[in-house]
């Protein structure tokens, strides 16, 4: 009986703090609604440990990790997760990256959601040598909206709304 306490508290630990490492790398995973201080709708997102703005999302109605990057020209998605996506390849293209040139393909978003934001047809590139499954949410999205950054918070919202 006191085996199977440990083995219970320490089974607990462990998912305890898995959550607690998910929540510091990615602390947008539930973004809701907001309006900014003009009464605009807004997605406000709170930086991670690491200074960075990560949040989860959809593509076409799947569920995706963003990271944002105002670097990046187009949003740009590792190719095994493309291929889960079911997008298609289309002009090959070069793409420079922080690891120097890479060979990448055109590619179109039918949808791209950000918490309350949603955007249709939008341009992506396919990166072969990209690791993991984040998603670089670049300009080809984030130029259509207004970003404001402070106090460790970036909020995103639609001009005109």
């Amino acid at each position: 009986m006191v085996y199977g306490a440990w083995i219970l508290l320490i089974l607990l630990l462990t998912f305890l703090f898995t959550r607690w490492l998910e929540y510091q790398h990615n602390p947008n995973r539930d973004l809701m609604l907001r309006h900014d201080p003009n009464g605009k709708s807004a997605v406000t997102l709170q930086r991670n440990r690491a200074g960075h703005y990560v949040a989860s999302g959809l593509i076409n109605g799947e569920p995706v990790v963003f990271l944002l990057d105002t670097g990046a020209t187009h949003v740009a998605l590792p190719a095994v997760l493309a291929d889960r996506l079911g997008l298609v390849r289309g002009v090959a293209s070069t793409s420079i990256t922080a690891n120097g040139r890479v060979t990448s393909w055109l590619t179109r978003l039918d949808e791209l959601q950000l918490g309350s934001i949603v955007m249709r047809d939008v341009r992506a590139s396919i990166l072969p040598s990209m690791p993991g499954n984040e998603v670089l949410l670049g300009m080809s999205f984030l130029k259509h909206l207004e970003l404001v950054q402070q106090d460790g918070q970036l909020i995103l919202s639609v001009p005109g709304e």
